[in-house]
């Protein structure tokens, strides 16, 4: 089954503006699969409420994630997502860091030999950042859209033939098993491509 997914969304359980409900109405209306919570870490909130199980989420997978602070010479952001028994680490906008590649590829390094790394993003708040988007970065590269808000909502995805399974999404993310896609200010577009 062709599955339309994001992986890097916040809700009002840290700086979103949309609740964790609007944000399964929006990504379903929108025609995604499955969608990852991702609030920041040092700000949750501590009365999180438990996600929805896919009925109440108009059919839309919920993944419950946080996105990390960790620091290596700076304030870097990886995302932890959880499926039943996987886990998916994903390396954040890059872009953000204003350094250049082979800096980046040395935060990345340091990252993964604390934290498991399984992919790296290759967008920044749902844009595309081809610079990271290139072979020197040895990992799977996702779109992603880190949407705080319903305009910045399916900006960036990926698209992946697997079915509606949170563990069986992760490790066809780990191979690399799907295409980035984006959509561009008149229509929906898919301008970048991993393999699928």
């Amino acid at each position: 089954m062709l599955l339309k997914g994001a992986l890097h969304v916040h809700t009002t359980c840290s700086d979103g503006v949309l609740t964790i409900p609007e944000v399964a109405s929006v990504y379903a209306e929108l025609g995604f699969g499955f969608v990852a919570i991702t609030d920041h870490d040092h700000l949750l909130r501590g009365d999180r409420p438990e996600l929805p199980d896919r009925q109440a989420a108009r059919g839309l997978l919920l993944f419950r994630g946080v996105e990390l602070t960790v620091f290596e010479k700076g304030y870097l952001h990886v995302s932890r997502i959880e499926g039943d028994t996987e886990v998916l680490h994903v390396f954040n906008h890059p872009a953000q860091l204003d350094l250049p590649l082979e800096k980046v590829i040395e935060r990345i390094a340091a990252v993964a030999r604390t934290l498991p790394i399984d992919a790296v993003e290759v967008t920044s708040l749902g844009f595309h950042t081809p610079e990271f988007d290139v072979p020197e970065i040895g990992y799977p590269k996702v779109a992603t859209d880190d949407a705080h808000d319903r305009k910045a909502c399916g900006r960036a995805w990926i698209e992946l033939d697997a079915p509606l399974d949170k563990d069986a999404i992760i490790r066809a993310i780990r191979r690399g098993e799907f295409r980035n896609c984006y959509r561009n200010q008149d229509h929906e577009a898919s301008v970048g491509a991993h393999t699928l």
